[in-house]
């Protein structure tokens, strides 16, 4: 009788082991098919990398500008592409005022801020042209293509061709015509990089 009680009592441990073992084993295999849980993202400062004022190579349609005494918003940008060298121009309105400011890597960065002259009964083809007494030099013309974000008042993409001209100081005379349209001049000023704030839309 002792005998069999002994043999029960063996029998039991061994089916709770066995037991034990199957429940741990289903546990870890449970844990190692779950998905790791997702790291929640932490707030990052949008000018940790490339400073306080901002990267103006990121400006894009949304964005806010600060120069200061200004501040404006970004509405459109056209990305122009040229044989492999890519530029942007970014579309606002200050005080009612079209405005773009380009930028481009020449490789450092250039900014030109230009402000659209359609007075000017002026299209390119002389080596010098003078405006309001200032004399312009024929620096290079071109044609890219371009594509549209936002507001720009022209199609998603299509061609443009251009004629530069550069002044004393950091002043641009500049000649643009989009998809085989008309001559538009504008006047152009160099502004400083960092000399302006990037706040970005999103």
């Amino acid at each position: 009788m002792g005998d069999l009680v002994l043999i029960g009592i063996i029998v039991i441990i061994v089916v709770v082991a066995i037991a034990a073992v199957v429940y741990l084993l289903g546990r870890s295999r449970g844990a190692a098919a779950k998905p790791p849980a997702p790291v929640p993202k932490t707030p990052r400062d949008p000018f940790a990398e490339q400073g306080t004022e901002g990267d103006p190579r990121t400006i894009k349609a949304g964005d806010m500008l600060d120069f200061g005494i200004e501040r404006t918003w970004v509405r459109g940008s056209l990305r122009l592409s040229e044989g492999g060298w890519d530029w942007a121009e970014h579309f606002m309105e200050v005080e009612g005022e079209r405005r773009w400011l380009s930028v481009e890597e020449d490789p450092d960065v250039q900014i030109v801020m230009w402000t659209g002259r359609p007075d000017l009964s002026l299209v390119p083809g002389p080596k010098t042209l003078e405006v309001e007494g200032v004399r312009y030099r024929f620096v290079e013309r071109g044609t890219a293509s371009y594509r549209s974000e936002g507001t720009t008042g022209l199609r998603e993409s299509g061609g443009m061709d251009y004629a530069d001209y550069e002044a004393p100081g950091g002043r641009h005379l500049a000649f643009e015509r989009f998809d085989h349209g008309g001559w538009e001049a504008s006047l152009g000023t160099d502004v400083a990089l960092g000399s302006f704030t990037i706040y970005p839309g999103g």
